[in-house]
């Protein structure tokens, strides 16, 4: 075995050096093969666990001009762009936004030449099924399949490499040092695509942003994605964007594991429902838009609550209208026994359950629409989808925040070219997905973007950096 201080030469100076093993860095080292170069892929990953967070995603958000056979609908470049500046309340690049969705337009024909194949969109509170294209097989499934392009092609990849170090000669990319289960490897480049995601699953780097608070965040995707290489890139000059408490949180089943939950602990029910936090109050708004634009504001709701923990009631009536959790609701056959499932007070839990109950104007309930059943002189009110919580059995999901993502990153221009702090762009440092996120995401979330972030940058990414390496 190689001691750890002992840092031994690949044989080989790789055109494009990409670090990361997700959607964005095979787009990237796809993009950069097919251009031309020689490309080498740095997974910190097992090969089992590659892939990050898009192993748990399940479709993309592009614009397209007309339905296709897996969507229903047309999804204007101009509602696509209406829809991010809504859930990012305009904390977002317009230059840079626009032009994602510009090129997003290309990009489901381009992700299913790399052999990934689509399926019409779920049904239940989803609502995408004009928007987004779902991943025969999900995030997996898309994966591996990209994998395999990149092999084929040509494309070197290494697992279980983890970038600690990166040599930056001021404002160029020479080499980066990995640790591997043997030892530490120097491998050179004269290019870099970074697409090593966000810092979510490094807990004292939240606690940072958040407080102690974020200790009793969940982390709904990989245990790896701990912040390194953006921390490497910080200090060697690279300038920054974004928030360190901006993120894409949802609200997930408290039972989850504290890492890789995934998509299968999400919970799409809020709309059916009320959420209250631990003194049976309710705190928001929960039938206020469309699931999908409004999913992802829950995981701050929550986390601005007494413990971080919350609880979503719901009767009978709506027990089947959506994705369950992986884990079972907790059911009781009154109110009373519920919030002492829950240990809840039940007076309380029966009070809220009742005042609700006695502000709901009827309508034409629809799950698929903004109906018109509503709540009246509630505070906060529900908006739509209010029906009285009256019919038995009743059900709970105990909630907590679900980190996703991290918007702090790198600054890019429209060549995903990385900005440093001197102002100007760096000669051959690019990025793409969760690492740069926040050029396109100050905050908030509509769902699929980030694949569409991965995606588009991935492949400008992986392009430019060819073409720099060509000179």
């Amino acid at each position: 075995m190689t001691p750890e201080h002992v840092i031994a030469d690949h044989p080989l100076t790789y055109d494009v050096v990409v670090v990361g093993g997700g959607n964005a860095a095979l787009c990237a080292a796809i993009a950069a093969r097919r251009a031309g170069a020689s490309v080498i892929v740095l997974e910190a990953a097992s090969k089992f666990y590659r892939g990050g967070n898009t192993r748990h995603t399940r479709n993309m958000r592009c614009a397209h001009d007309a339905a296709t056979a897996t969507l229903s609908g047309p999804y204007p470049e101009e509602e696509f762009w209406d829809d991010l500046l809504r859930v990012t309340e305009g904390e977002t690049n317009e230059q840079l936004a626009r032009m994602m969705i510009r090129e997003s337009k290309d990009m489901l024909d381009w992700i299913a030449e790399q052999g990934v194949r689509f399926q019409p969109s779920l049904g239940g509170t989803l609502s995408l099924g004009r928007t987004n294209s779902f991943f025969l097989g999900g995030g997996r499934a898309m994966l591996n399949a990209l994998y395999l392009t990149a092999e084929r092609l040509g494309v070197d990849v290494i697992y279980e490499a983890e970038v600690v170090a990166l040599d930056i000669d001021t404002d160029r990319f020479r080499a980066a040092i990995v640790q591997q289960p043997d030892g530490r490897l120097r491998v050179r480049g004269n290019a870099l695509v970074a697409a090593a995601g966000g810092f979510e699953s490094n807990i004292d780097k939240l606690v940072e942003g958040w407080g102690e608070i974020a200790r009793n965040f969940l982390i709904r995707g990989t245990p790896n994605n701990r912040g390194t290489v953006l921390d490497l890139l910080l200090a060697g000059g690279v300038d920054s964007i974004g928030d360190p408490t901006q993120c894409h949180a949802v609200a997930i089943d408290a039972r989850a594991p504290k890492y890789d939950g995934g998509i299968i602990t999400r919970l799409d029910c809020i709309v059916f429902g009320i959420v209250v936090n631990t003194n049976c109050e309710r705190f928001y708004d929960e039938g206020e838009d469309v699931w999908p634009k409004r999913y992802a504001i829950w995981g701050r709701l929550v986390a601005a609550q007494p413990d971080q923990i919350a609880y979503i009631i719901f009767d009978a009536k709506s027990a089947n209208l959506f994705m369950p959790s992986l884990y079972p609701a907790i059911e009781a056959a009154s109110i009373g026994e519920l919030a002492g499932k829950l240990g809840l007070d039940a007076e309380r839990l029966s009070a809220t359950v009742t005042k609700f109950n006695t502000s709901v104007r009827d309508g034409d309930f629809n799950p698929d629409i903004l109906d018109n059943c509503r709540t009246e002189n509630l505070t906060p009110p529900k908006s739509h989808w209010a029906r009285r919580i009256e019919t038995g059995p009743y059900y709970a999901y105990p909630v907590r925040p679900g980190i996703t993502f991290t918007y702090l990153g790198v600054r890019v221009d429209h060549e995903a070219r990385m900005m440093m702090k001197t102002g100007g762009p760096a000669q051959n440092m690019y990025a793409a997905g969760e690492i740069m996120a926040g050029n396109v995401l100050g905050r908030g979330y509509a769902a699929g973007i980030g694949m569409t972030i991965g995606s588009v940058f991935g492949r400008i990414a992986g392009s430019g950096a060819a073409r720099h390496a060509a000179q």
